[in-house]
């Protein structure tokens, strides 16, 4: 996938999954590669991120096969903007859909 692409939906995806449940950075890595290819190197800067402007929080749990895991979950504020970019998407897809299939959007 274009990597600008990529970088546009990576914050939606991460929050999106973040409602469905708590990650680990290492489970939200894989489970967005299931999809997309992605790194680390992209997610932590992103995850930081998110934690600094208050859309999602962590917390840590001891784990039994290694050392203890740093879990995300979704903040209120982080839900909000969460369901303003899903409503932002589709209009952008639809528009775009609409352009590929010769209208106008």
């Amino acid at each position: 996938m274009n990597s600008q692409l990529k970088r546009g939906t990576l914050e939606l995806c991460v929050l999106s999954i973040l409602k469905r449940g708590d990650c680990y950075g290492y489970e939200l890595v894989n489970r967005i590669s299931e999809c997309m290819h992605v790194t680390e190197g992209t997610i932590y800067p992103l995850l930081k991120r998110l934690k600094d402007n208050g859309s999602i929080d962590s917390y840590i749990v001891e784990s039994q096969e290694g050392p203890p895991r740093k879990y995300y979950n979704i903040t209120d504020f982080g839900r909000t903007v969460a369901e303003e970019q899903e409503k932002e998407w589709y209009r952008f897809i639809e528009g775009v859909n609409a352009i590929l299939k010769g209208g106008e959007g």
